[in-house]
């Protein structure tokens, strides 16, 4: 009998070994989006309590304050694909993103500059599933991965201030 081989079987075995930080973590990658489809990825950004991530598309047209800047888990990125940046989201840090760690309300510092974790679900989209694959976007919208948030969650900008690879995301409070 041959094996069959499930690919996303095994990123979710991947997954489940991981163990990404809970307090404090390395930013791994910034990314900005000057423009639909465009991805840079300096070594500084700045965040901005009006323009989110400067330099970023997000705050042309219906900038959503809930959604200023987008953090995904470094570790869990790797998995999904070899270059990151393409997800589209501005922040990569091996933390655990799941509710029971950053629920709404916690208070993060990201390297000078503070933010808040919002609400508002980062689920993925179309554009997500086309840089990585149906079947990741499902994973990530499963009811068993759901409270993990893999596909990332929201910062709302508290205090403005740079962030540079190798800076540190570090918990302040939790709700």
């Amino acid at each position: 009998m041959i094996a069959r081989l499930d690919p996303i079987a095994d990123i979710e075995d991947a997954i489940r070994a991981l163990d990404p930080a809970t307090d404090r973590a390395r930013i791994e990658l910034v990314v900005v989006r000057p423009q639909r489809n465009e991805r840079e990825t300096p070594p500084r950004i700045r965040l901005d309590v009006d323009a989110g991530v400067v330099g970023d598309h997000w705050s042309h047209g219906k900038a959503n304050p809930e959604a200023q800047v987008t953090l995904m888990r470094w570790d869990v990125a790797k998995l999904f694909g070899p270059d990151p940046a393409i997800f589209g989201d501005n922040l990569f840090a091996a933390i655990d993103t799941s509710e029971r760690n950053l629920p709404p309300g916690t208070i993060v510092q990201v390297g000078a500059a503070r933010c808040l974790v919002t609400p508002k679900l980062h689920t993925g989209c179309s554009k997500f599933s086309a840089r990585t694959s149906g079947a990741i976007l499902a994973l990530t919208r499963a009811d068993r991965w759901k409270p993990f948030h893999l596909r990332g969650i929201h910062l709302r900008v508290l205090e403005s201030g740079d962030v540079a690879v190798g800076d540190e995301l570090v918990v302040l409070s939790r709700p």
